[in-house]
């Protein structure tokens, strides 16, 4: 396995000359997630005002018809998830792969075009994804963190491997990532440093960061595929 270093020193020369077109496709893409996600926290907060103003004293109707409407929107935001904001997720993700080894630097393009080529396949794929988390997660929150590490190369596979089931990807991915899970979890600690950089600038550095995390995990993916390959998986 290579180190850190080698994954961050692949991001940015893949990443020199297309900082402009990466930082597009980041802000296309966490606009459409804010967008999605804004009805719900406008609506949740306007209910936590509420009940703040009213000192917990709210009657039971008003009470209920602000629940309803909050988890409809909730609903609303889960849907758009699924439907939405997963199979971008796989585009932006793989948008940055492409950049990587093909030196594609269309990113904004290659986002849609990924994230609906194969579309139902995808959205199945990160959803039942989304469920294993899930489901891991109700046993404490450590076990879900282990898995959501241990399926975080699905989005490649289900895009590179079209021809697996959203399982089979799914299962794929935990194979490749036995005894990886620390090395990606050390990856994503190694940019703490450039995070907390961010603050000063309102956020506004995490659409440079985001880029630099995704390149340098599209690294850290074909060499964990690579040793995975080499011990008889997939090719």
């Amino acid at each position: 396995m290579k180190r850190n270093t080698d994954y961050k020193n692949d991001a940015l020369a893949a990443l020199k000359g297309n900082w402009g077109k990466a930082v597009l496709a980041t802000v296309i893409y966490m606009a459409i997630v804010y967008i999605a996600m804004g009805p719900y926290l406008y609506q949740n907060f306007k209910f936590q005002a509420a009940m703040t103003a009213a000192g917990g004293a709210i009657d039971a109707e008003a009470l209920v018809s602000q629940m309803s409407t909050v988890t409809g929107y909730a609903g609303l935001y889960g849907l758009l998830t699924i439907f939405l904001i997963a199979p971008l997720m796989v585009g932006f993700i793989n948008a940055f792969r492409a950049l990587l080894l093909q030196g594609d630097r269309e990113i904004p393009t290659n986002m849609y075009k990924i994230a609906t080529k194969g579309y139902w396949h995808k959205v199945w794929g990160m959803f039942l994804m989304s469920v294993f988390v899930f489901l891991w997660s109700l046993l404490f929150v450590i076990p879900g963190i282990i898995k959501a590490f241990s399926y975080a190369m699905t989005p490649y596979i289900l895009e590179e491997h079209p021809e697996l089931t959203a399982n089979e990807a799914i299962d794929h991915s935990r194979a490749m990532m036995k005894g990886h899970k620390f090395d990606l979890f050390w990856l994503y600690l190694s940019f703490i440093g450039w995070g907390i950089l961010c603050i000063p600038t309102l956020g506004i550095g995490t659409f440079w960061l985001i880029p630099y995390m995704q390149t340098a995990q599209a690294s850290f993916y074909e060499d964990v595929k690579a040793d995975y390959e080499v011990n008889g998986g997939l090719v």
